[in-house]
C-alpha cells in the first residue's frame, strides 16, 4: 500500500507538472500572438520604379523585401520563405512564368501564393497566369486597396490551408509531426541532400521501459509523459529544416539534414539529456529512476535516387544496440553508399 501510495503521489506530482508547463506555452502563444510579426511580401520587379510604387501601395501593413530579378527573388523566397509574392511578368533572363515554375518545383516555395502584377490586362494573358499556378493577376497600372485588399485575402487563404495541413500532417496527442509528415520531409530532404551532396542523419528515439510507466501510473500519466518528451525533445532538435515525428507508441523520428556523423552524435545526446533533465518519475525504471530514451543514429550521403529503407534499417539496428547495452544511451553509425 505504502508503495502504491508513493507511485500515486509520484504520479499526481508529475501530471501537475504537465498542467503547468502547458499554462505556460499558452501564456508564451497568447504573448506571440499579441507580437505576431507583419506579413512578409516578396516583390520581383526589374524596374526599380515599380518597387517603389508597390511599397508606397503597402505602406506599413507589412513587411517589404524586393528583388530585381527572377532569380535573385527565387533565392531570397529559398532563405526567407516570404508569405506572399508579387511577380512581375516581362523581366529580362528570366521571366515570371520562368520564376514561378521554378518557385512550385522547390518544397520550400510551392505553397507560396504569387500574385502577377503586370502591364499585361487582356483576358488571355489572365488566363495563361492563372494556369500557370499564379493565386491572382492584377494589371498596372494598380490601385493600392485593390492591391491590399487581395493580398489580405490570399494571405486568409494561405493561413486556412496552413491550418488545414497541420491536422493532416501533426500528431494529435504530442502536436509534433505524425508519420504522414515524416515521409514527406524525408523525401525531401532525401532529395536535396543528393543534389547537394551533403550528409543526411536519421534517428530512432525510444522511451525507455514506456510499458512498465503505463503499467504503473496509468494511461492518462503515459499520455502526458509522451507529450512532456516529445516537447522537450521538439525544442532541443534547434533549425526549423530540422524535424522530430512521432513514428508510433513510444517511437519518435529525428531528422537533420546537413549534419555529419560527429554533430548527430552530439545532438542525439543532448535530446537524450533533455528528456532525462524532465525527472519524470519512473519507479520500474531498471535504467534510472526517471524516465529516460535510447537513441540509434545513421548517418548518409545519399547516393540513390530514393531508398530511404537502409537508412531507417541502419537506424533501428543503432537503437537495438543502444538497447542491449543498457538503454539511457546513443549508438550511431555512419551508412555508405546511401
Amino acid at each position: 500500500m505504502h508503495g502504491f501510495r508513493n507511485c500515486f503521489q509520484a504520479c499526481t506530482r508529475f501530471q501537475f507538472d504537465v498542467a503547468r508547463e502547458r499554462c505556460s506555452q499558452i501564456i508564451t502563444w497568447l504573448e506571440n500572438a499579441m507580437t505576431e510579426r507583419l506579413p512578409r511580401i516578396l516583390a520581383i520587379d526589374d524596374v526599380p520604379a515599380n518597387l517603389l510604387t508597390l511599397g508606397a501601395a503597402l505602406g506599413d501593413c507589412f513587411e517589404l523585401q524586393i528583388a530585381t530579378s527572377g532569380a535573385i527573388g527565387i533565392a531570397q523566397a529559398l532563405q526567407s520563405t516570404p508569405d506572399l509574392i508579387l511577380l512581375d511578368v516581362m523581366m529580362p533572363e528570366m521571366d515570371g512564368y520562368q520564376a514561378l515554375s521554378t518557385l512550385r518545383a522547390e518544397p520550400t516555395t510551392r505553397d507560396i501564393p504569387v500574385i502577377f502584377v503586370t502591364a499585361q490586362n487582356s483576358p488571355a494573358d489572365e488566363m495563361r497566369a492563372l494556369e500557370a499556378g499564379a493565386a491572382d493577376f492584377i494589371s498596372k497600372p494598380i490601385n493600392p486597396a485593390v492591391l491590399r485588399a487581395r493580398i489580405q485575402t490570399h494571405l486568409t487563404l494561405k493561413r486556412q490551408a496552413d491550418q488545414l495541413r497541420a491536422m493532416v500532417f501533426v500528431d494529435g496527442l504530442t502536436g509534433v509531426a505524425n508519420r504522414r509528415q515524416l515521409d514527406e520531409s524525408l523525401l525531401n530532404e532525401w532529395r536535396a541532400c543528393r543534389r547537394a551532396q551533403s550528409p543526411l542523419t536519421l534517428m530512432m528515439i525510444d522511451i525507455d521501459h514506456f510499458k512498465q510507466f503505463n503499467d504503473t501510473y496509468g494511461h492518462l500519466a503515459g499520455d502526458a509523459c509522451l507529450k512532456a518528451v516529445a516537447a522537450a525533445m521538439n525544442a532541443g532538435i534547434g533549425r526549423s529544416h530540422d524535424l522530430l515525428a512521432r513514428f508510433g507508441g513510444e517511437e519518435f523520428v529525428c531528422l537533420f539534414p546537413a549534419t555529419d556523423l560527429i554533430g548527430a552524435r552530439a545532438k542525439a545526446e543532448q535530446l537524450r539529456l533533455a528528456v532525462q533533465a524532465l525527472a519524470i518519475p519512473h519507479a520500474d525504471s531498471s535504467v534510472a529512476p526517471v524516465v529516460t530514451v535510447s537513441i540509434g543514429s545513421a548517418t548518409t550521403i545519399p547516393m540513390a535516387e530514393y531508398n530511404v529503407d537502409p537508412l531507417l534499417n541502419c537506424a533501428d539496428d543503432q537503437l537495438y544496440q543502444a538497447k542491449r547495452s543498457g538503454r539511457n544511451r546513443v549508438c550511431s553509425t555512419e551508412l555508405q553508399n546511401g
